[in-house]
């Protein structure tokens, strides 16, 4: 049986986070997606706002997360990966703003990644095309900043994920960042070969895959074992709903908007052994109070399916 785990937002209150992780565990995960991306939001970043919490030390810090630490321990739940905030680069962003979170945000993501005995980390990927003309200029601003961050992901034994994103411009969803299979294995493997370590990962998100069209499939046997986490989401085909799976059809026949068929097959065609993570924070807002719980059982419910297709012989 595959772990299982499942996003901290609106799941876990910074005030009690024992009752959160403890919610979690009998739902019935393993593991969680710790989101620290909740902490300095998008929108923050796209109004150069910088965040409170990333102004303190790393003393505060693992004060402040020490007991999200040990409530986590104590349900018998593993913090498997996390999400930087994102972006980690703006170009309507001035020099000192981009310092800020290249030289703050960035390194205390991982310093606390690294205190939650965290494996994984979320970095997406620079999605600049639009601003800089091609993709493999917009890659060199992406590797730039891996570079950076290599020595403190080898040193800390941290695998940093870019992901598939897409973009939107003039309403319209185009591919946006690592959105091509086989050029980020060669990136992955080539990083990885240079710095000896396995500091760079991917992380396949099937919300976004699915608003691009992306063949499930395909994409994840040419990841192969570079595939290392997951995000597990549905939606409309339309908009980015990081809704439970099997919830969205294209016809009143439902037939799944969602290619699961195929994500299970890539899936097994490449071994994967790791968590099924499901990246569903949302959902949790999306119910009543008072089924929150019910919801997450619904989630690990699927999780369990996923697990029972993807290892059966």
């Amino acid at each position: 049986m595959l772990k299982i785990g499942v996003q901290t937002q609106n799941a876990i209150d910074d005030n009690c986070p024992e009752v959160g992780f403890n919610m979690i565990h009998n739902a019935g995960f393993d593991c969680v997606d710790f989101s620290l991306h909740s902490y300095l939001s998008n929108t923050d970043i796209y109004r150069n706002k910088c965040s409170e919490l990333f102004d303190k030390s790393m003393a505060d810090l693992e004060r402040y997360f020490a007991p999200h630490k040990s409530a986590a321990k104590a349900a018998g739940i593993t913090v498997h990966q996390m999400h930087m905030p994102y972006p980690m680069y703006s170009m309507e962003a001035d020099k000192a703003f981009n310092d800020y979170l290249s030289k703050n945000v960035a390194y205390k993501s991982l310093a606390i990644c690294a205190f939650l005995e965290c494996r994984y980390i979320v970095i997406h990927g620079f999605n600049l095309t639009r601003y800089l003309g091609t993709e493999e200029n917009e890659w060199q601003y992406t590797e730039n900043f891996i570079d950076k961050l290599a020595p403190q992901l080898k040193e800390l034994g941290i695998t940093a994920c870019i992901e598939n994103i897409y973009s939107s411009i003039g309403g319209h969803l185009i591919e946006g960042s690592c959105c091509n299979a086989r050029k980020a294995a060669e990136r992955i493997d080539r990083l990885n070969d240079k710095y000896q370590a396995e500091i760079l990962g991917f992380c396949f998100d099937t919300g976004h895959a699915n608003l691009l069209g992306l063949d499930f499939e395909r994409f994840i046997t040419d990841l192969g074992d570079r595939l290392k986490i997951l995000h597990i989401h549905d939606n409309d085909g339309i908009r980015d709903l990081h809704q439970i799976p099997f919830t969205f059809s294209r016809s009143r026949e439902n037939c799944t908007s969602t290619d699961w068929t195929g994500f299970i097959k890539g899936l097994r065609n490449v071994g994967f052994e790791g968590v099924l993570n499901f990246e569903t924070g949302p959902v949790l807002n999306s119910f009543p109070i008072e089924l929150k719980r019910d919801a997450l059982d619904m989630i690990a419910k699927i999780g369990k399916y996923f697990s029972n297709e993807i290892t059966k012989e």
